[in-house]
């Protein structure tokens, strides 16, 4: 089992930067892939990235040169450095260690 607790979510103007941060309990999250996934209103929940054990990254096209995600296994935390930020970012922002564990999620919300 993990537990996963997202935070850092806000409201930001374009063109901001936010970083957000999820934190994992309950097992060895050394050895899970982590991924950010993101939900706008109206829309299916889409994935932002992903970062494996190993380290390597992976980015959505949207995302790609704007957002970046680390993971620090000491603190077992995985965050999403985000820059650049449009409205289309919107939405509610969630980490999910592959395959089942979710968390609650966190709102970013890019308006002026």
């Amino acid at each position: 089992q993990v537990q996963l607790v997202e935070s850092g979510g806000g409201l930001v103007q374009p063109g901001g930067s936010l970083r957000l941060s999820c934190a994992a309990s309950g097992s060895d999250f050394r050895f899970y892939d982590m991924e950010w996934y993101r939900q706008a209103p109206g829309k299916q929940r889409e994935l932002v990235a992903i970062i494996t054990k190993g380290g390597s990254t992976i980015y959505a096209e949207p995302v790609k040169g704007r957002f970046t995600i680390s993971r620090d296994n000491a603190k077992n935390t995985v965050y999403l450095q985000m820059t650049s930020l449009k409205p289309e970012d919107t939405a509610v922002y969630y980490c999910h260690a592959h395959p089942n564990y979710w968390g609650q999620g966190t709102q970013v919300t890019v308006s002026s």
